[in-house]
């Protein structure tokens, strides 16, 4: 698309569609995005889906449940975003049209594409579920899947816009599938919003992410206190993974309770926080274990120096196991991330969105151009991971291919999205350098396999000299980086 005359904008979108059709266990139409752009000054974009104005949460109570499905259950499912989060990022800056922009993907569902390593293992099991039988023949990798309703689906899109998707095959097989889940005019209600970014200046740039209902601020709250705390000059030094976990955890510890999409950000609060904090001993913060997410992250430079930073999702693998039963359009589960606490901000309610694990982050030098787009997948150590890369980059003057191949830690273990419920271990990568160190500081370590549960995380750096270095993480079997 860049080769095209396109932009970033249309070099997102184009990738992000081919994903949408390629790797539907990690992201898809069925499921939410959101961005951040800078074109000489950033702009956020929130494309996360409300909940239907069937939702009902003293049913689900009444079915003695107290916390939201999360697997095969309609209720789970806001509307999708995906396909809102593209119109609006297309009408803002796009150069090409938008049939232009998906046609690859098109082509891909139409004729065939190759299950990746990541996909092919789940097909046989998925293939078995009420509407997806696309992917019933993906034994192994290579294995050629064919996906003719999501074709449908991008070519009513790209020709007809919001109203062939939203009300057209997809809606409507929406509508039935939901029995009563969603009304006519919630499928109407575009999902996209335009909103004010938040932002912290930290190791002498400004870092960027989306507001509430994202979980970013926990990224920008977490590298204030670290910037008091003063991290050590040698990342390998334990007192290094001491001291940001301990800003993640102060970050983080509350989320639960303040995270909704109405809620204020609490950047004004890194010094009350700071103050929780010993430098040299685990702190008695309340906490529980993260784990793994499924979620496409990438993002986009052009020759004019607009940057893309872009993630998109299912929440969980495949979502919530459902599929649309006409195109077979997989549907995230994104609503497990609403509480079914009577009066809770966050309470599952008709209209709604959900708190959100996805926070794309940015970064800009002083003079406000762009420095780096970066983000990864990883649930809810999404910004746990970002705060080891943008210290590495920052404060410590690493490469893009140092600070994504370097070792991490992550809070705990569990569906990715249990953070903060219980008790806390520090999962480490065997062979990084602090385990004995954080032991000895207080902290319950585990070591875990190099890359299994610590995002895969991809940056593009804008160096002094006017060259772009680009990272796609190792631990990702099916990440790249390219560059002309």
């Amino acid at each position: 698309m860049l080769d095209k005359g396109g932009n970033a904008v249309d070099a997102a979108i184009a990738a992000n569609a081919v994903l949408a059709v390629t790797a539907p266990h990690m992201c898809g139409l069925g499921g939410d995005l959101f961005a951040l752009v800078h074109d000489g000054t950033v702009s956020a974009l929130n494309a996360s889906g409300r909940a239907g104005s069937g939702a009902d949460p003293a049913r689900l109570r009444a079915e003695g449940l107290d916390r939201m499905p999360h697997l095969y259950d309609i209720r789970s499912v806001p509307v999708p975003g995906c396909a809102d989060g593209w119109l609006a990022l297309h009408e803002r800056w796009a150069r090409l049209p938008l049939a232009d922009l998906l046609a690859p993907a098109i082509r891909l569902a139409a004729e065939g594409f190759p299950a990746s390593p990541l996909l092919a293992p789940g097909g046989e099991f998925i293939g078995s579920l009420p509407g997806a039988g696309d992917f019933a023949a993906a034994r192994r990798a290579g294995d050629v899947i064919r996906r003719p309703g999501v074709a449908r689906a991008l070519t009513a899109l790209g020709e007809g816009g919001r109203a062939a998707f939203y009300q057209g095959e997809f809606g409507k097989g929406l509508l039935e599938l939901g029995r009563g889940e969603y009304t006519e005019e919630d499928l109407a209600r575009p999902n996209a919003d335009w909103v004010e970014p938040l932002s912290v200046e930290v190791f002498g740039h400004r870092i960027w992410t989306v507001p509430p209902n994202s979980q970013g601020y926990l990224l920008l709250l977490a590298l204030e206190i670290l910037a008091e705390l003063g991290p050590p000059a040698d990342p390998a030094d334990p007192r290094w993974a001491h001291l940001l976990v301990e800003a993640a955890r102060a970050a983080g510890h509350d989320r639960l309770d303040v995270l909704h999409e109405d809620a204020v950000a609490p950047l004004g609060t890194a010094a009350a926080r700071r103050a929780l904090i010993d430098p040299e001993r685990r702190s008695p913060l309340p906490d529980a274990p993260a784990g793994p997410g499924d979620t496409t992250y990438l993002c986009v430079v052009d020759g004019d120096g607009m940057g893309v930073s872009l993630i998109q999702s299912n929440a969980s693998g495949f979502g919530s196991l459902l599929f649309e039963p006409s195109t077979g359009i997989n549907l995230h589960n994104r609503g497990i991330g609403f509480s079914l606490t009577p009066g809770h901000p966050a309470e599952y309610g008709p209209g709604r969105r959900p708190p959100h694990t996805l926070c794309p982050a940015l970064i800009t030098r002083p003079d406000g151009g762009l420095r780096t787009v970066l983000g990864t997948m990883g649930g809810d150590a999404q910004p746990q991971i970002l705060l080891q890369l943008v210290t590495r980059l920052l404060a410590h003057g690493q490469t893009p291919g140092e600070a994504i191949g370097a070792p991490r830690w992550a809070l705990g273990s569990g569906t990715g999205f249990d953070t903060w419920r219980s008790n806390p271990v520090v999962e480490v990568e065997e062979g990084a350098p602090w385990a004995d160190g954080l032991r000895e500081r207080g902290h319950t370590v585990q070591p875990v396999e190099w890359g299994s549960n610590f995002g895969h995380a991809h940056l593009i750096d804008l160096l002094p000299s006017g060259v772009l270095a680009g990272a796609a993480d190792p631990r990702a079997l099916i990440g790249a980086a390219l560059g002309h």
